[in-house]
């Protein structure tokens, strides 16, 4: 073979995988903004889950703006967080059942709801703000939030054998389970 045929053969195979790989770079799914998460303990003899979607500070105040103190929020990103629980517990003292809810927080600068919601599976918000519709509420209780050890980037969630904390920013909103 002479050599500009080999040369405009070269060419043609590296240009067609050249393209190729811009095809594939173009199809691979991107990392989520706010990525999918879950958080799992034992509360006595109860599994705890959390299921929640965890977004990150990116350098802007979260509570009282990103998130405004006084309005119902559905406690992390995308669809609304849910909780399950496979036992009857308590939450901060008040009798839950066993069976999966969705949690919706509203925020306040010295004292915060957490509402326990039998709908399950809906987006977190809707043009009204938080998606619930309060005729589901089975459950709300008063936490008070506090100052986190150190700074959480990520929101996150974590179970003990004591309950659960939400981690966000520089704080930390336990909840109280038995």
């Amino acid at each position: 073979m002479n050599t500009p045929k080999k040369n405009f053969l070269l060419l043609t195979v590296l240009f067609l995988l050249t393209m190729t790989a811009s095809v594939f770079a173009q199809d691979a799914p991107k990392p989520k903004a706010s990525p999918a998460a879950t958080a799992t303990g034992k509360v006595g003899a109860a599994n705890i889950s959390i299921a929640y979607s965890s977004p990150s500070v990116k350098g802007r105040k979260v509570w009282g703006e990103l998130v405004p103190y006084g309005k119902a929020w559905r406690a992390g990103a995308n669809e609304a967080t849910t909780f399950t629980t496979d036992k009857d517990i308590t939450v901060q003292g008040k009798p839950l059942k066993a069976g999966k809810y969705s949690i919706f927080m509203v925020p306040g600068e010295s004292e915060w709801q957490v509402i326990f919601n039998s709908q399950t599976g809906q987006w977190g918000t809707n043009r009204q703000g938080a998606n619930f519709d309060p005729a589901n509420n089975v459950l709300t209780v008063n936490v008070k939030p506090k100052k986190a050890a150190k700074m959480n980037e990520r929101l996150a969630y974590n179970v003990t054998p004591k309950g659960f904390s939400l981690l966000w920013e520089n704080l930390e909103v336990p909840v109280a389970l038995k």
